[in-house]
């Protein structure tokens, strides 16, 4: 920190050097000190802060889509925001969680490797009252008994919704599907890497109408490090500005192309009594009002889409797509009276 000097400092300084006390040289000459970073090599520094920052946003729009799906789904005011992101051993962040808690094991599939999902009591137990029917208020809160069973199945499908909104966040970077293993009450019980090994903890506060507490995620470096290089503010937004991603684009059209869809090519229709009907017999001719030369109407899902002509491909009866309704002409369709000819 620099020193500022009082005048009559300044006039003594003066002084002196004008009667040859002090040399002129020793009051340029500046103090050399050496800048000393400290370092230690039982925990080093894995992820650089650029890194650091990525998963920070990442986990942010993480935050913004726990707040809404959990504020739907307990029916109650839920607020998410990420309060820290730091790097630290395994060991520190076992010790830092309190006993018993809510630890779910997350398999990071198609990284290698798993993660770790820590809900605090406080709130574990706040969103069970919330579930059950109780104002989860957080008055009657037991700190030092495990999940009975029931009480696990439902903590089970709260995270499986969270780990829907993990896949979401991480999307820009890997086609991340998060899958959860098993739920744990012990810290000591869930050792997924070696205790000196580093891993990044994102903390994110977590408020349950009036109940306050914390979610962890804690995901080791030899998880991440395959993707270690996409975690860069470079990577990130020029991702966000294509709006995807080819790889996403081939997900996307590979899920579509295996929904089953019904096509109906429709010969016509008429209205009949009920007492016609029920006097059809067989080898009885139904006139339809639909001429031979007019095309069939082809409906998927029960929308018009297409005209076509009938026909035959070997021994199957198929018809022939000869042009497609545009969107005027199938409102015309849905709204034309069962029995009006095309």
């Amino acid at each position: 920190m620099t020193e500022v000097l009082s005048q009559e400092e300044i006039d003594q300084l003066l002084s002196a050097i004008s009667a040859g006390d002090i040399e002129t040289e020793e009051v340029q000459r500046a103090p050399e000190q050496r800048k000393i970073k400290i370092y230690d090599f039982k925990r080093p520094d894995k992820f650089s802060k650029e890194q650091i920052r990525t998963i920070s946003i990442m986990h942010e729009t993480f935050a913004r889509l726990t707040t809404t799906s959990l504020s739907a789904q307990l029916r109650s005011l839920v607020q998410v925001h990420v309060a820290s992101v730091d790097q630290l051993t395994y060991e520190e962040f076992i010790r830092s969680i309190p006993n018993p808690t809510t630890i779910g094991i997350i398999n990071m599939d198609p990284l290698k490797g798993s993660a770790i999902l820590e809900i605090d009591p406080t709130i574990t137990y706040s969103i069970i009252d919330r579930l059950f029917g109780g104002p989860g208020d957080g008055s009657v809160v037991p700190r030092d008994r495990d999940l009975s069973d029931i009480e696990q199945t439902v903590m089970e499908g709260i995270m499986v919704r969270i780990l829907g909104n993990m896949r979401e966040a991480w999307n820009q970077v890997v086609d991340l599907r998060p899958r959860l293993g098993q739920i744990d009450t012990n810290p000591q019980f869930a050792q997924i890497v070696p205790p000196t090994e580093m891993v990044v903890l994102v903390t994110l506060e977590t408020k349950v109408g009036d109940v306050e507490g914390m979610m962890n995620f804690c995901i080791p470096y030899l998880t991440i490090e395959p993707i270690i290089s996409k975690l860069s503010a470079q990577y990130w937004y020029s991702s966000v500005r294509k709006g995807g991603t080819t790889e996403n684009l081939a997900i996307i059209k590979d899920r579509i192309s295996t929904v089953e869809v019904s096509l109906v090519a429709e010969i016509g229709t008429m209205v009949l009594k009920m007492r016609d009907i029920l006097s059809i017999q067989k080898n009885d001719v139904i006139m339809l009002p639909t001429s031979v030369k007019n095309p069939l109407v082809l409906k998927i899902e029960n929308k018009p889409k297409f005209f076509c002509v009938p026909g035959q491909v070997g021994k199957k009866m198929a018809v022939k797509l000869v042009k497609k309704i545009e969107e005027e002409e199938q409102v015309i369709e849905e709204l034309k009276p069962e029995g009006e000819e095309s």
